[in-house]
């Protein structure tokens, strides 16, 4: 499991075309790509399981923990993003709610993302 962040800091200035705004680059995917989004209640949990193809959880409002195969939980929070490869076992909580993009493709480049 990784953990990376999306958050307005680590994004870039642009003002091409007279723009003005910050752009937090995510990925590029080449192959089909699945993009949902979830929404966890208070108390929700996404329960223990291993992801089918990689899988990156982007966190847009709230917090929550997160693990992988261990039995150790992170806190996550709105602007960070975790990434589970394909395979790995992992689990989602939340005890005041949470709602996060999910991005789930058989080739997923993490690359443009910064490390926590």
């Amino acid at each position: 499991m990784q953990i990376y962040q999306f958050k307005k800091e680590v994004g870039k200035k642009i003002t091409k075309f007279d723009s003005n705004f910050v752009m937090s680059r995510i990925m590029q995917t080449e192959k089909v790509t699945h993009i949902g989004c979830i929404h966890l209640e208070k108390d929700g949990v996404v329960g223990y399981h291993q992801a089918i193809v990689p899988q990156l959880l982007l966190i847009v409002e709230g917090e929550g923990w997160v693990r992988g195969e261990t039995d150790d939980y992170i806190n996550v929070q709105r602007g960070e993003a975790v990434f589970w490869n394909q395979g790995e076992w992992h689990e989602t909580k939340t005890d005041t709610g949470l709602t996060a993009i999910v991005i789930e493709s058989e080739e997923l480049d993490t690359s443009s993302l910064v490390s926590v």
